[in-house]
């Protein structure tokens, strides 16, 4: 089972989207959460302890990851989907974008 933590600024879009759409896939466990303070779903150490990769959508979101958990990131996989705020909930073009640039990431688990 690969536990995948995808965050983005507010939790609202990007990686709630992400969530829905990995969390239906068997051997994966997903949650999301948001970096910024007024996040919906703030991401906490917990969501990091529990997480095995983490991906956050831009780089900006890796660096205030690194910024403000940096004790609780060691040995942890952060990989940046470089995936701009452009795109609404479960828009199909976003989801084909994640499942585009997630699914390579993981291995053995295929679209």
């Amino acid at each position: 089972m690969k536990k995948l933590l995808f965050l983005c600024s507010q939790n609202r879009l990007r990686s709630p989207t992400a969530e829905a759409v990995f969390s239906e896939y068997p051997g994966l466990e997903v949650e999301s959460a948001g970096l910024d303070r007024t996040a919906e779903n703030r991401v906490s150490t917990e969501a990091i302890a529990w997480a095995d990769i983490i991906f956050v959508m831009e780089q900006s979101h890796k660096s205030k990851l690194s910024k403000n958990f940096q004790p609780f990131l060691k040995n942890k996989r952060i990989i940046c989907l470089d995936i701009p705020d452009e795109y609404e909930y479960m828009q199909a073009e976003l989801i084909e974008l994640l499942k585009h640039k997630v699914f390579p990431l993981l291995g053995t688990i295929s679209s």
